[in-house]
């Protein structure tokens, strides 16, 4: 979201109170949610967006830093204190030679040469190339990737079997991203460091070496990966699934994410479990919730009905006049915690079952039924 300004991400005012904040971020969460817009990508990037916006404005000291330098603030290793000395020796001269520094977030400035930088994020891509790297290892970032699981094996747990992308190390380099040349390996530009360094008045910074884009190898960028020193690749792994995961659990497999760069290891995959709903049984937490039939008789006189439960099938006992909508409990019959492994409970609730029939007997039998009844049963219900 390079360039979004977060306030009007949010459709806030710059001086909005943070309850504000929060509210509209709420608003916008709740329309763009996946959960709520399953397999809408758009909806997926909105929401990550609403996110971001929200994780910067909702923090008073980010939100400070962002309405002084913008999204270049809130990058990993900013130091506001070096870039306010850097505006004030633009303000003196040292690099505009007049008043055409840094007025703010936003504004514009010019070198000794009469080029142009847009505010701190031009000045940052002309002191490091646009990117910082570093030729020491580099853990691999996280990846996330969803797996559709049906009700029953969230709750009883297993093994799924998928196939993953992913990246090996290329053979024709080695993993280093440079074919190097006969008699020697060593960048001359940076004796080996993959560092140059770079001097902008006040700020002294190291910036990756352009000649050997960072390795500290000198040859040519290896044609087969395109100098990223991996290839890709697809793998295929067994998921183990635990019991009783929810829909949104994250299984995490460690290094089976991005490729780590100069010998640093592979990041972690998150699985994101996507559990389809029963068409009986109901979830809530680690209690299963399920509505069981009884006929007219089994209310009356009482009975014992099976119910399935995920340890197995149960003889629930009803007792003598249960009524329609009554509810009873089987403890430690729900779904295990997936972190203590404890069950929860089952809850039946109980629902009269009328026989779909015309037979005169069966409406006889209603009628004589009709008269144990005392008084008007809907009396009490009024408006």
């Amino acid at each position: 979201m390079a360039g979004s300004d977060y306030y009007s991400v949010l459709g806030v005012k710059k001086d909005a109170a943070e309850g504000d904040i929060k509210k509209a971020y709420r608003k916008l969460a709740r329309k763009h949610h996946p959960d709520i817009n399953p397999g809408d990508k758009q909806a997926e990037e909105k929401f990550k967006t609403i996110s971001q916006a929200y994780e910067a404005l909702s923090d008073p000291e980010k939100r400070k830093i962002y309405d002084e330098f913008g999204e270049e603030g809130l990058r990993t290793g900013f130091d506001p204190e070096q870039a306010r000395q850097y505006k004030q020796w633009t303000h003196q001269g040292g690099r505009s030679g007049g008043s055409r520094g840094f007025s703010g977030f936003g504004s514009t400035s010019y070198d000794a040469g009469g080029s142009r930088y847009s505010g701190f994020e031009d000045v940052f891509t002309d002191l490091f190339g646009g990117t910082q790297t570093s030729k020491g290892p580099s853990k691999g970032r996280d990846v996330e990737s969803t797996l559709e699981l049906d009700f029953t094996t969230a709750i009883h747990g297993g093994s799924r079997r998928v196939t993953i992308q992913s990246s090996g190390q290329c053979q024709s380099c080695a993993g280093i991203g440079r074919i190097s040349p006969p008699g020697g390996d060593v960048c001359r530009t940076c004796n080996g460091t993959g560092q140059t360094s770079v001097a902008q008045g006040p700020l002294h910074f190291s910036r990756t070496c352009q000649d050997c884009g960072g390795t500290g190898r000198a040859g040519d960028a290896c044609t087969d990966c395109g100098g990223s020193g991996f290839k890709p690749s697809t793998e295929t792994i067994d998921v183990n699934i635990p019991a009783g995961v929810k829909d949104g659990s994250k299984i995490r497999l460690a290094g089976k994410g991005a490729p780590g760069s100069n010998g640093g290891s592979p990041g972690d995959l998150y699985i994101i479990t996507r559990v389809a709903p029963h068409p009986v049984y109901k979830r809530d937490g680690d209690s299963l919730k399920v509505e069981i039939p009884v006929t007219v008789s089994e209310a009356i006189n009482g009975a014992d009905i099976p119910v399935d439960t995920p340890t197995g099938t149960v003889q629930l006992k009803i007792p003598k006049g249960t009524r329609g909508g009554q509810r009873f409990r089987l403890k430690g019959k729900g779904a295990p915690n997936l972190k203590t492994k404890v069950p929860g409970d089952l809850y039946v609730t109980v629902k009269i079952q009328v026989p779909e029939t015309d037979a005169e007997e069966a409406v006889a039998a209603a009628q004589t039924l009709d008269r144990f009844y005392k008084g008007d049963l809907r009396q009490s219900i009024k408006l």
